[in-house]
This record gives structure tokens, C-alpha cells and sequence, in this order.
């Protein structure tokens, strides 16, 4: 007998390498089916259409990155460890979940409406996770900052504008070097210190 919340899962993590692979335009319920050496109708009876397969890929690499993001804050202590394992993991993470990436990014798939609610949920959580750290670090002393929420809003923009360069020219750029220069920048800005 078939574990259904299983073959679900399945179905899902199939479909999410189908996808990486091809695209959510040009992969087919054809495709997935193949993968799955099943029938179309085994995939129509736990989800009614691509895009809900889609929908469901995209949330569990959205669930994917927060427990690896977790984990990647608790296992140091210090806040600037925090946030620098923080922002390595973020990127690092990106690049692998490339079907949540999309769903974030793509504007060619911004007329589904689940993906703009998962973009602002994103941005939300993100957001509170980066104050979260600021505000922390600044109370234990180690961050000298006014105002928790404009330096978590300026930490989450440096990082939207460094993933076009990270995940459109991968092969040209390393990652680490400018996660190192962001970093610097972040804990040491550029001003001449007296």
C-alpha cells in the first residue's frame, strides 16, 4: 500500500529537480510523471495542476532554507557570528534552492498569486530575522547601531542587490570573496576609524 503523504513527497522533491532543470514554462505533468515512472492521473490525484505542484516545490525549499538558516545562527553565539553565518548561508542556500530563488525573483512569474505572497512573506520573516540579530548584538554590546530597523533594512537591501551578480554570472564571480567584502562592510563600513 502507498504512504500518500509520502508519494506526495515525492511527487514534490521530483518535481523540484524537474523543474531546477528546465524551468517551471518549459516542464511538463509529462515529465514529472516520467520521473516518477508513473501515470499523469497518480500526479492529478494529489495535485490538480502544475502550478500547485509548483506551489508546493517552492514552500518546501522555503521550509528547506528557514531550518538551514536556524541552524546556522544557533550553532554560534556570538552576534556577529550570527549574522555573518546569517548571510553565508543565505546565499550559499540560494543558489541551491533555484526553484524558491525563482519564485522570489522571476518577475516573469508574477502573475501567480501565491508567489507574491510568498515574496512578501519572505521579505517579512527575512527582515525580523536580520533585526532580530542587530538588535541582539547591539544590546550584548557588540553592534553600535541607532536604530535596529533601518540597519536590518540596509543589511537585507546589500544582500537583494548582491544575489543578481552571484546567480546570473556564477562562473565568473567568487562567492566568497564578496560575502568577505560585504561582510567588512557591514562590521567595519568605510570610514577611517581616528
Amino acid at each position: 500500500m502507498v504512504d500518500k503523504e509520502e508519494y506526495r513527497a515525492r511527487i514534490i522533491r521530483t518535481a523540484s529537480r524537474i523543474f531546477s532543470h528546465y524551468g517551471f514554462r518549459k516542464t511538463t505533468m509529462e515529465e514529472i510523471s516520467q520521473a516518477l515512472k508513473k501515470g499523469k492521473s497518480s500526479i492529478y490525484y494529489y495535485f490538480q495542476s502544475k502550478e500547485e505542484i509548483f506551489e508546493a516545490v517552492v514552500l518546501y525549499e522555503a521550509n528547506q532554507l528557514r531550518r538551514r538558516l536556524t541552524a546556522a545562527i544557533k550553532e554560534v553565539d556570538s552576534p556577529p557570528d550570527k549574522l555573518r553565518n546569517y548571510i553565508y548561508v543565505r546565499m550559499r542556500e540560494f543558489a541551491k534552492l533555484s526553484n524558491y530563488y525563482n519564485a522570489v525573483f522571476d518577475k516573469n512569474l508574477d502573475h501567480f498569486e501565491f508567489i507574491e505572497k510568498i515574496r512578501a512573506r519572505y521579505d517579512r520573516e527575512e527582515l525580523a530575522i536580520i533585526r532580530l540579530l542587530v538588535y541582539v548584538g547591539n544590546n550584548r554590546g557588540s553592534f553600535a547601531v541607532e536604530d535596529s530597523e533601518y540597519t536590518a533594512m540596509a543589511i537585507q537591501t546589500m544582500l537583494k542587490g548582491m544575489e543578481v551578480p552571484l546567480f546570473w554570472r556564477r562562473r565568473e564571480i567568487d562567492i566568497n570573496y564578496r560575502l568577505e567584502a560585504i561582510l567588512t562592510l557591514i562590521f567595519n563600513g568605510i570610514l577611517k576609524k581616528q
